[in-house]
């Protein structure tokens, strides 16, 4: 899967979200909202480490992590739409600025 399929299934789930949240509250989530959301998985994801690396007990850890991991990219995808950020493009020249900035240090 591309990264602008990844990204075309998270924005149709948060607007099938953004109508239940109007059915539910009558009104939808707003980007500090869905930042604590995420803040909140980040927190779960944690957790979910530590019990991968054996210094926490969580049953079925592995699938939960997997989960997780997948709820916060969610969030990551949904909050960067929202505030107008080109994600991809975010990454690409990044990863490839710290790519070079890496490089340089070790040859150093």
């Amino acid at each position: 899967m591309k990264f602008t399929d990844l990204e075309k299934s998270a924005l149709r789930l948060n607007e099938l979200y953004e109508q239940l949240e109007i059915k539910m509250y009558g009104r939808v989530w707003t980007t500090e909202e869905l930042a604590l959301g995420f803040v909140g998985d980040v927190g779960d994801l944690a957790k979910l480490i530590q019990a991968n690396a054996g210094v926490r007990k969580i049953d079925d850890c592995k699938a939960k992590l997997g989960h997780e991991l997948s709820d916060c990219l969610w969030s990551i995808m949904v909050l960067a739409n929202k505030c107008g950020i080109d994600l991809e493009a975010e990454y690409s020249k990044n990863t490839r600025e710290l790519i070079e900035h890496v490089s340089n240090e070790l040859d150093t």
